[in-house]
């Protein structure tokens, strides 16, 4: 189908697909239910990537600057460890850096740093993350526990 799902990574239903291609997910990352991933033109997810509910991913828009308002987009690419709470907006073209925290209804416009933690709308810098080897988990579970 053209996603590819890493060892011990979940994708909880439901959850809204664009494209059935164009995905990649690393191992023991999770998406959690009620996300819209808009897969046009590609996403890359990471190793240990925690994806709260309701968090919207977009590749794709139109170039509003323009009368015929064509089609404008790019890959997204969420690195490894990074963290997104729920109600997250990611534009096209954007990467979010090893590491990175994107706290609860940001919106997600331009890159974000490595080991950062961004919020509001649009997502600014908020603070540095601490540098630490994180935990593996495997989110195969309904319901926090």
């Amino acid at each position: 189908m053209g996603i590819e799902l890493g060892r011990g990574s979940y994708i909880h239903t439901p959850a809204r697909f664009y494209s059935l291609r164009r995905l990649s997910i690393g191992d023991y990352s999770v998406i959690n239910d009620h996300c819209y991933i808009d897969n046009r033109k590609g996403i890359t997810i990471g190793h240990n990537v925690n994806i709260a509910h309701n968090t919207r991913i977009y590749t794709l828009g139109h170039d509003v600057n323009s009368s015929s308002l064509p089609d404008l987009g790019a890959s997204v690419v969420i690195e490894d460890d990074v963290f997104i709470f729920s109600n997250v907006l990611i534009m096209p073209g954007v990467r979010i850096g090893k590491g990175a925290v994107v706290f609860p209804g940001s919106v997600v416009v331009k890159d974000v740093a490595p080991y950062t933690m961004v919020g509001g709308n649009p997502a600014k810098f908020v603070k540095d993350r601490a540098k630490l080897e994180y935990e593996r988990k495997e989110y195969g579970f309904w319901f926090a526990q």
